[in-house]
């Protein structure tokens, strides 16, 4: 680090169960007691689970079945993404209170840049203390945070003391700290990432700066400057309020899989309203539709076409779609889930007065 430049003070705030938390909050019979939000059918998929489950297992996206056979006395609420909009929304303006520099990640989750703040707060501990505070208070639910000079270190500090606490990464101990890292724990590294490192000889943030930019960019592409950079406590990306969501999308698991292409497309006329309706309410459109395909046995597939403009509703969106899915039909496999992301997302609405839209692969 330059010691010259002035050292940012990074905070990230992140809600405990946020889902479960808010379904117990506001249902006390459900208290202390094993939780998970999402569906209990046999294609169903654990969305959130509380702390009371995630001792048996139990985890989001883990599908229902398995998390009943970890947990036979776990209890099933459907989700109401309204109401957690509604809480996310109260939290991001206790946020604006203290600094205008707020990311979000999701409804439970965002970034907050404080080193210049409204308060005047020189230190950014006191400053996550009292917003955790805050969202007690007006919530009821806890907070979790974590404070660190950089994004990558203030995600990985808020995990340290979780539920309910807060940890700090500082300058003098970041590099440290990597270094005892298992790298499956790093934010960025997927599954395929951690088992592509761990081919690799790469297991602990040590293993990870020891390699050259040149070795990471060869095996990681666009990520390889990013892990050579975090593997040293460097990460110099700035908390971006301004921060533009990529894609829009929807998708369903079906509760019997489905062969027939006419019942198939018939499934994605939701699909599609669901992700047009968001996107009308936001005041943007997209130019990519991509429709995605699970089958039986869990393989998949993508199609993708862009256009010269953006679509114009959710009709044209569930047009290309269908197109799209009939690319792939006879169907290898009879299909248990079906998606719809509309991408290239922009603020340009022109393409609405455009009769014919010119779409290619």
């Amino acid at each position: 680090m330059n010691s010259t430049a002035q050292v940012r003070k990074i905070i990230h705030i992140d809600m405990d169960a946020f889902y479960a938390s808010v379904e117990q909050r506001d249902n006390p019979e459900l208290r202390g007691k094993p939780l998970a939000v999402g569906g209990a059918a046999a294609r169903g998929v654990v969305a959130a689970a509380s702390y009371e489950a995630r001792k048996f297992g139990v985890h989001s996206a883990m599908p229902s079945v398995t998390a009943v056979r970890r947990c036979p006395d776990l209890i099933f609420v459907k989700p109401r993404f309204e109401v957690y909009r509604a809480v996310s929304q109260q939290i991001r303006e206790i946020f604006a209170e203290y600094t205008p520099l707020i990311e979000p990640l999701s409804l439970d989750e965002a970034y907050l840049d404080v080193t210049e703040n409204l308060k005047g707060i020189p230190i950014a501990t006191e400053i996550a203390l009292e917003i955790r505070g805050r969202i007690k208070a007006e919530t009821g639910l806890n907070a979790s945070a974590g404070i660190s000079y950089n994004k990558f270190l203030a995600k990985m500090a808020s995990d340290l003391n979780k539920p309910n606490g807060q940890a700090v990464i500082t300058p003098k101990n970041g590099a440290a700290f990597v270094e005892q890292l298992a790298v499956k724990k790093f934010y960025g590294v997927g599954p395929v990432t951690a088992e592509k490192m761990h081919r690799l000889g790469i297991e602990m943030g040590a293993d990870l700066k020891a390699q050259s930019l040149a070795f990471l960019s060869q095996h990681f592409g666009k990520s390889g400057p990013y892990f050579y950079g975090v593997a040293r406590g460097i990460d110099n990306r700035e908390v971006r309020p301004d921060r533009v969501r990529k894609s829009v999308g929807a998708e369903d698991t079906f509760t019997q899989d489905i062969d027939d292409l006419d019942l198939a497309t018939g499934e994605l006329k939701p699909l599609a309203e669901k992700v047009w309706g968001y996107c009308e309410a936001k005041g943007f459109s997209g130019k990519t539709v991509t429709v995605k395909i699970k089958f039986s046995d869990f393989s998949q597939a993508t199609r993708s076409k862009t256009s010269i403009v953006p679509v114009r509703g959710s009709l044209d969106v569930l047009r290309i779609a269908t197109d799209l899915l009939a690319t792939v039909y006879p169907f290898k496999r009879s299909v248990r889930l079906l998606g719809v992301t509309l991408s290239s997302l922009t603020s340009d609405l022109t393409g609405r007065e455009q009769q014919q839209l010119d779409f290619s692969l």
